[in-house]
Formats: C-alpha cells, sequence, structure tokens
C-alpha cells in the first residue's frame, strides 16, 4: 500500500499532491473512527474518490453525492467539496492533472470500477511520487486514464435546488425521509403553486418531485445497506410499507435490487486496507 512521504515527511495529501509533476498522483486512506467529516476545500488537480470499504458522502455546491464501495466519484479540478462518512472506511485517491484530464467528465460524476480499473488502481497507488514517465509505470498510468474515461455514470448522485424554497423542501426530507406528504401538500408547506413547484423542480434539478424523493430513498438506503442494515429495517424508516416495495423502488431506479447490487461490488475484489489515516490525509 502507498506510504510514501514528501520531505517534510507528512503524508501525501491532495494540496501537497497539486505540485507533483506527474499525471496522476495515487494514494490510499483509511478510517477506523466512529465517524468523520473533512470541511470544505478544494486543489488544483481532479480528485477521484474510489471507495473499497464503507460509504463516503459528499457534498458539493450543486448536489449530494454518495460512494458506496467499489464505486468512483469524480470530482473535477477546483470545485469546492466536504466529505464525510461513519464506520470503517478504506478509499484510495487519484489526484490528476488538468492536463491529463481532458478525456475525463467536466461535472462530477458517480463512476462504476471494473475488475481491470480496479486493478490499475491498486497498483498506482504502490508507486512512488515521481515515477517514471516513459517506463512501465507511465504506461499503466496511461492505461488507467484511458479505461477511467470509459467508466460508465452511476445514478448516485441527489441534486439539490438553489431556490430557498424549494431548498427547505429538500433539507426537510433529508431529515425525514418517511415524510409523505404529497406534491400538492408540499406546494403548500413552502408557499408555492403545485405548477410553479414543478416548474421550478424541473429547471433547477431536471427531476420531477416524485423522481427526486424517490433518488433520496436510493442514496440513503445505500448508505446504510452498505453498512449491513437489514432491507427491511432500511424500507420501513423510509416510509415503505413492507420491504417489497422498496425492493421494486431501487431496481427502477439502479436496475438491480439492493442485495444484488451491493454484492457485485463486493466480490470485484479482496483488499488488503490502505495505510494513512483519513483524517490525516487531508489536514
Amino acid at each position: 500500500m502507498y506510504n510514501h512521504r514528501l520531505e517534510t515527511r507528512d503524508p501525501l495529501r491532495p494540496a501537497l499532491a497539486d505540485a507533483i509533476p506527474r499525471a496522476v498522483v495515487a494514494v490510499s486512506a483509511s478510517s477506523t473512527s466512529a465517524s468523520w467529516e473533512h470541511a470544505p476545500h478544494q486543489h488544483r488537480k481532479g480528485q477521484l474518490m474510489y471507495t473499497l470499504r464503507g460509504v463516503i458522502h459528499c457534498v458539493i455546491e450543486e448536489g449530494i453525492w454518495i460512494v458506496p464501495p467499489q464505486c468512483a466519484l469524480w470530482i473535477p479540478g477546483g470545485l469546492s467539496h466536504a466529505a464525510r462518512g461513519s464506520g470503517a472506511a478504506d478509499v484510495y485517491c487519484l489526484l490528476v492533472d488538468p492536463d491529463a484530464a481532458g478525456a475525463l467528465p467536466q461535472q462530477c460524476c458517480t463512476l462504476a470500477v471494473s475488475p481491470l480499473l480496479h486493478e490499475l488502481i491498486s497498483k498506482a497507488v504502490s508507486f512512488p511520487p515521481l515515477y517514471d514517465t516513459e517506463g512501465a509505470q507511465g504506461r499503466l498510468v496511461a492505461t488507467l486514464l484511458d479505461e477511467l474515461a470509459l467508466a460508465p455514470v452511476e445514478a448516485l448522485h441527489l441534486p439539490m435546488p438553489r431556490d430557498v424554497r424549494l431548498r427547505r423542501l429538500a433539507d426537510s426530507l433529508l431529515a425525514n425521509p418517511s415524510d409523505k406528504a404529497t406534491l400538492g401538500e408540499w406546494a403548500v408547506r413552502i408557499g408555492m403553486s403545485e405548477r410553479s413547484m414543478t416548474r421550478l423542480l424541473l429547471e433547477e434539478i431536471g427531476l420531477s418531485f416524485g423522481r427526486w424523493r424517490r433518488q433520496l430513498h436510493v442514496i440513503l438506503s445505500l448508505q446504510r445497506l452498505a453498512k449491513g442494515e437489514s432491507v427491511q429495517t432500511v424500507a420501513l424508516d423510509l416510509g415503505y410499507e413492507n420491504a417489497s416495495g422498496f425492493i421494486t423502488m431501487f431496481r427502477k431506479a439502479i436496475g438491480q435490487p439492493p442485495a444484488r447490487y451491493l454484492a457485485d461490488r463486493a466480490s470485484i475484489s479482496q483488499h488488503t486496507p490502505p495505510a494513512i489515516a483519513l483524517l490525516d490525509y487531508y489536514k
């Protein structure tokens, strides 16, 4: 695992990696604490956060992103972002120079990690910061970037509205996702007509109220299911009458029932826990 240090003997972190003249700098990090949180920060290089174990919750201006095991979040360089998690987490982070990121998405997105991409990232974290760009390590990094550009986007983003009234709606449902109030009832609560609320939601987040609430349930359920909670418990807490109703919703949104979705990602590989503590990594 990656345990190289700069001359200061501090662990390699995003702010320091900005100065390293390489297309990709790969590091690994872990946390065993009950919870951890990092204040908003940014760096010149783009960042890929690939979760091996645990679930990471990232907040960026335009929305909330959930990174379950065996998925990765791509954050283009220069964007302010905050991250938090609970329980044990193991993460690989790639810092990608803007000059090498031309084929990567220009917006934040959650990416599926194939077995090949997993192996490439796992190998890259063992490289020294100043790896040989003309040798085998440089060729592997080039292949890694090619594979990353081909990675399919996962629907694990919860867009957040900017309008103050809609933000109040969003914050209320985040705090109480089992609230079954209808579109009309919510419109009354936030002081809008149904038509205006529907139009503004589509303008700001591109989703209807019903689709946004379903996406909220997918995001929140993944946080809990990945920590081992039962489908039945999660379904009831989200306001479903039974587990089957929740499973149907999840399958329509993601394409797989929750148990299969998580099992597929958990089976990609076994791994050795990373060496750098997440809290130290972001200091």
